[in-house]
């Protein structure tokens, strides 16, 4: 052997260390299948890879590295100017540092683990409203940035307002107005949606690019750039065949979800617009409409909350039901669900005046949240940013109702300030601030008092 194979030739501590890695692979594959009830596929492999068939790894763990890997190659073109998704104009101005995600302020609490709650309820900070902007009509939805800053709301006058929280904050101090004139906190007003009394459903941020899309009772979801100052119209748009009630980005950004009056979530490519739907709807025998669809954050799976009171757990990548709740809330409307951060829970609310967290795996009910009713509206039940406290709406005596998550105590009830019950709550992903919605119009920003 001459000296240029020699150095060639891997090293021995390199071979060990590469058959570690495919070792890990092999392990995170067979988990992966037999976490997905692919038995037999995860027998062959474990078989075939000489891997444990019984090898433990985090619940979904290969799909969460594989999301992650995407995101650092993403960020890493962005980087090096190439564009996070093909349907945004090149001309388009990227917001700073747009779309990436701060460290959260806490670790998410574990509900998995066992836990003596017995009076160990904690305190919800005081907050309270700190800026009131109007539309036109019902404000009727609000949805926060990955990254905490931007804030958008729609309404039945059909407009989309764009917040930048920074701004919102700036007009918290004294001299706010008094240093380079007024400060304006909306910086974005679009109006696309022209049908009256067809008014915008729900609204999502792209987790990477400056786009904001909508989804509306017209049949339709737009597409808005941000980072252009001048656009009020959609760049692009889906037509629909149904009342659009719901609207999730993938966290990749190449797809999205559309919850409607038909019984099951239609799955576009953003860049084709091509609709995907799921291949045993057939088997299912649901004909409810969906009231909201939410991705989890590895898009590894997303729940569907619907009009039959049912919760329903899909396969991010087959799109296939993996598990319904049925009778989640009774006969009552199932109006929102959503992942905690760890994608192990799923939170429910319904018009059955409860909120509920839901074992994944199991389809087991872990906790029950109680006291707040809410039977007419579609509101919200949402984590705060540390997953410390669920918040919700009573509609009955118009306030924002607060629970310790692990305790399932209520620990705060705040007079929402709007007139009649609030319609809707999103809680910022980044820190103590929530907005809420009503039918007064106005558009609450609420923060923690320090």
């Amino acid at each position: 052997m001459d000296e240029l194979e020699r150095k060639m030739e891997p090293s021995f501590e390199q071979t060990l260390q590469d058959g570690k890695l495919y070792r890990l692979i092999n392990a995170l594959i067979v988990a992966h299948l037999r976490d997905y009830n692919l038995t037999q596929a995860a027998r062959a492999v474990a078989s075939a890879t000489m891997t444990s068939f019984e090898v433990e790894a985090p619940p979904y763990r290969l799909l969460d590295l594989v999301a992650k890997a995407l995101a650092v190659e993403k960020d890493e073109k962005l980087r090096g100017g190439v564009p996070s998704a093909a349907f945004l104009d090149s001309g388009a101005v990227m917001p700073v540092a747009y779309g990436s995600t701060p460290a959260p302020r806490t670790v998410a609490i574990d509900f998995g683990a066992v836990h003596d709650t017995k009076g160990s309820s904690k305190a919800f900070p005081k907050h309270e409203t700190r800026h009131v902007s109007e539309h036109k009509n019902i404000a009727r939805c609000a949805r926060f940035s990955l990254d905490g800053r931007f804030v958008a709301t729609g309404s039945l006058d059909m407009s989309i307002k764009l917040f930048e929280i920074s701004k919102i904050k700036q007009m918290m101090l004294p001299d706010a107005n008094t240093r380079d004139g007024p400060v304006r906190p909306v910086i974005r007003t679009f109006y696309d949606h022209i049908q009256k009394l067809q008014p915008i459903n729900d609204l999502d941020f792209h987790p990477q690019s400056p786009v904001l899309i909508s989804g509306a009772k017209d049949h339709t979801i737009k597409f808005f750039d941000f980072s252009k100052t001048v656009a009020k119209r959609a760049f692009r748009v889906i037509q629909d065949t149904h009342n659009v009630r719901s609207v999730s980005f993938h966290p990749s950004g190449d797809f999205l979800l559309a919850g409607t009056d038909h019984p099951v979530a239609h799955l576009y490519d953003v860049n084709t617009f091509q609709c995907y739907l799921s291949a045993n709807v057939q088997d299912l025998g649901i004909s409810a409409s969906i009231n909201q669809v939410r991705y989890s954050s590895n898009g590894g799976m997303y729940v569907t909350a619907s009009k039959d009171g049912a919760i329903r757990l899909w396969d991010g990548v087959t799109a296939n039901c993996v598990r319904s709740i049925v009778g989640a809330h009774g006969t009552a409307e199932a109006i929102s669900a959503s992942f905690t951060k760890d994608q192990r829970f799923v939170l429910s609310c319904g018009k059955d005046s409860s909120v509920k967290l839901w074992e994944i795996g199991t389809g087991k009910l872990v906790k029950q949240y109680l006291g707040a009713a809410h039977t007419q509206l579609r509101c919200q039940a949402v984590f705060n940013d540390t997953q410390e406290f669920v918040l919700s709406i009573d509609d009955q005596s118009n306030e924002i109702v607060v629970w310790d998550a692990l305790t399932a105590e209520i620990v705060a009830r705040l007079p929402s300030n709007h007139i009649g019950a609030p319609r809707w709550l999103d809680h910022s992903p980044t820190e103590a601030a929530f907005v809420s919605c009503g039918g007064d119009r106005s558009v609450r920003f609420w923060k923690e008092i320090l």
